[in-house]
């Protein structure tokens, strides 16, 4: 019976291959063989070659051009294709101190101000895993481009990421990106589960006068929040190496396995926010064409002076609930009573930003269109609601830019400023400049900047908001000065930094809030390197060193360090390999406790963080399109106490603990159509 089934099988595939053949020689074209004509390798009268053969497959026809730019910039970028750092493609920056679990609330340890003046929500604790305007991207390509990529880790992780951008007519581009991230943890209430999606077009007429830009954006966070393990002695006893039965101070799941499917919150944080976004552009100058043929005319435009309008809506919606709160819990840290012993805890705050922005630019070198002045005002209207009721804001700003990328790419200066004339943010500016140069191939390029930003406290200082609990000081503005320098040429890239902090801001424990009276000046110097050890190995270092007041309520670690060393090259002429050790190393320090309830990391003093290095293995590869991502991560929480075992967590925060080993599998494909 089984040889009749192959024997039909092999028949009918036979059968439908032959049909096949002709509709196949049709689509060839002049470069494939005719009905009619002779098989004997020759040319017909139609000029055709006959023979029946093979064609080499051009690789040409795979090729394409795709580059592209951010919203407000002038370089033109091409899609990395590199494989030696995992942190381009996944979701946790390689510097980020996060709770131990993809996709939940962290911080930067090499510190970041936060440095936009006006209005500001005050939720950032997930802000690596957005879709936002400054990081989002606009294609030019030749031929449509998809790219995808898949992860799978230990604990059921998952993340995917699709890209899709096509240029239907020369002048016109769309496409749209998504991202998913859902990771059930190792611990209880730890699952997080993000959606992210972008769907953006722009658009240039024909003879190049006008412009558009278009984007439709948004992002749904959630993040469960256990509050850390009740007690760290859980994580030595042998009882508890299943990490899911230590019990932890908020959520009552313990005992329930950890569920990819559940993407649900019943305890933790749910952040919410659409974009629309839309800029257009007339342009007064020069006309130019060229003539291609009879049929095809290129047309040229040197623009002297531009008009130009944004316009933004945008909605955000925070919030955090526990459908069955512990009143002890909410009592000792919030200071909030319930009514009975369990009871559910909402907190929301939302938000409706509408902004509109006239700019006008006006291009001083007619053959240099980095080089241009700006002059705009904006209006900003805002709604707020709370649980105390809504509330309507505005904002008058103005601002404006000079820019100049100098024709022969050796100089590129850059000063920008807006100022916060009236409205709920009236007295907020920032003021920017920047200086590079490009001196040679051989010493790169040296960067100056400088920036001063005057900033409103963020919303949720503000005694209008939801997630105020009880706190009635009035705060001054934040001012926050930068100066910066850098040296990036192939032999090492240097960088050091200088930040002066005046009126700071914070959180003093999960919700009380305070304001730093004195000044904070924090000292930032980062290297890095590629080292060749041979031919095949390679040295990859990186180092920051940071120093600021003990006093102060910013904590960054001393030394920040990444290494990986790798045994790189290219074999079997196809075969894109790179395989090795990477180490993260920070010096010990008082890491930020987290309050669940404001999204919000604090400053502690009663506990310092001493981890082990952070060991992973990887081999990392591209086959032509194809990229692959193995990698054994938490080597370093191997432990022999209890048997073998990887328990020896290290710590995010007090009583917040990484996961032990973790097998991570991913893979990332390109297609070009």
């Amino acid at each position: 019976m089984k040889k009749l089934l192959l024997t039909l099988f092999i028949v009918i595939a036979y059968t439908f291959s032959y049909a096949q053949i002709g509709r196949v020689f049709d689509k060839l074209g002049a470069d494939g063989p005719r009905r009619g004509r002779n098989t004997t390798g020759t040319t017909d009268t139609s000029g055709g070659r006959t023979g029946l053969g093979f064609e080499h497959r051009d690789d040409a026809k795979d090729s394409i051009t795709i580059s592209f730019k951010y919203i407000d910039g002038i370089k033109s970028n091409r899609i990395d294709s590199s494989i030696n750092d995992f942190y381009n493609y996944f979701s946790v920056p390689a510097a980020q101190q996060y709770l131990g679990n993809n996709g939940s609330a962290g911080y930067s340890l090499i510190y970041t101000p936060f440095t936009k003046a006006g209005w500001d929500a005050g939720f950032h604790a997930y802000d690596a895993y957005r879709y936002t305007l400054d990081n989002s991207r606009f294609f030019k390509t030749t031929k449509p481009f998809t790219q995808m990529s898949y992860q799978l880790a230990s604990g059921k992780e998952q993340m995917i990421k699709i890209l899709h951008t096509q240029n239907p007519m020369p002048n016109l581009n769309f496409g749209f990106e998504y991202k998913l991230i859902t990771a059930p943890g190792f611990f209880v209430t730890q699952n997080t589960s993000h959606n992210s999606y972008r769907i953006f077009s722009n658009y240039q007429g024909k003879r190049k006068r006008y412009a558009a830009y278009f984007m439709l954006m948004g992002n749904t966070l959630k993040g469960s929040e256990n509050g850390g393990i009740k007690n760290d002695s859980f994580l030595l006893s042998p009882n508890f190496s299943k990490r899911f039965t230590i019990p932890v101070n908020l959520g009552r799941d313990s005992g329930s396995l950890p569920n990819p499917f559940n993407s649900s919150v019943t305890t933790g944080n749910i952040y919410k926010d659409f974009t629309f976004f839309l800029r257009q552009s007339y342009d007064i100058g020069k006309k130019d064409s060229i003539i291609i043929n009879d049929s095809t005319t290129e047309y040229l435009f040197y623009s002297k002076l531009r008009f130009q309008h944004t316009l933004t809506y945008s909605s955000y919606n925070y919030q955090f609930k526990d459908v069955e709160a512990d009143s002890g819990i909410y009592k000792r840290w919030y200071d909030t009573t319930l009514k009975k012993f369990t009871d559910s805890l909402i907190v929301t705050d939302r938000w409706k930003v509408v902004t509109n922005d006239f700019s006008l630019m006006q291009f001083p070198d007619t053959k240099n269109s980095a080089q241009y002045l700006l002059a705009g005002a904006r209006l900003e209207n805002i709604t707020g609601t709370f649980s105390g009721g809504s509330k309507n804001f505005y904002n008058i700003v103005l601002h404006g830019e000079y820019r100049n990328k100098t024709r022969n790419r050796l100089w590129d200066i850059l000063v920008n400023g807006e100022f916060y004339l009236n409205g709920l943010n009236s007295g907020d500016y920032s003021a920017n400049a920047m200086l590079e140069r490009f001196l040679n191939k051989k010493w790169g390029n040296v960067k100056l900047s400088f920036s001063n930003v005057n900033r409103s406290p963020s919303f949720i200082y503000n005694t209008l908001s939801s997630f105020n609990f009880g706190n009635t000081a009035s705060y001054k503005k934040e001012n926050i000065t930068v100066a910066k320098v850098s040296a990036d040429n192939p032999f090492i890239s240097l960088s050091a930094a200088n930040y002066f902090i005046t009126n700071y801001i914070y959180f003093t424990n999960y919700y009380q809030t305070a304001q730093y009276s004195k000044v904070i000046n924090l000292i930032q110097a980062s290297a890095s390197k590629k080292i060749k050890l041979s031919k095949r190995w390679s040295w990859y270092a990186d180092i920051t060193l940071q120093q600021t007041d003990a006093a102060a309520p910013i904590k960054v670690p001393f030394i920040f360090t990444r290494n990986r060393i790798a045994y790189e090259g290219v074999f079997y002429k196809n075969l894109n390999l790179s395989t090795g050790l990477e180490l993260r190393y920070y010096t010990p320090f008082k890491a930020y406790n987290y309050s669940p309830v404001m999204g919000q990391f604090m400053p502690q003093d009663t506990l310092t963080i001493k981890n082990r290095p952070d060991i992973a293995a990887f081999l990392h590869f591209r086959i032509k399109s194809f990229t692959g991502f193995l990698r054994a991560e938490n080597l370093n929480a191997i432990d022999f106490t209890n048997g073998f075992g990887f328990t020896k967590n290290n710590f995010a925060a007090p009583h917040y603990v990484y996961q032990g080993f973790i097998f991570r599998f991913g893979i990332r494909w390109n297609f070009v159509n």
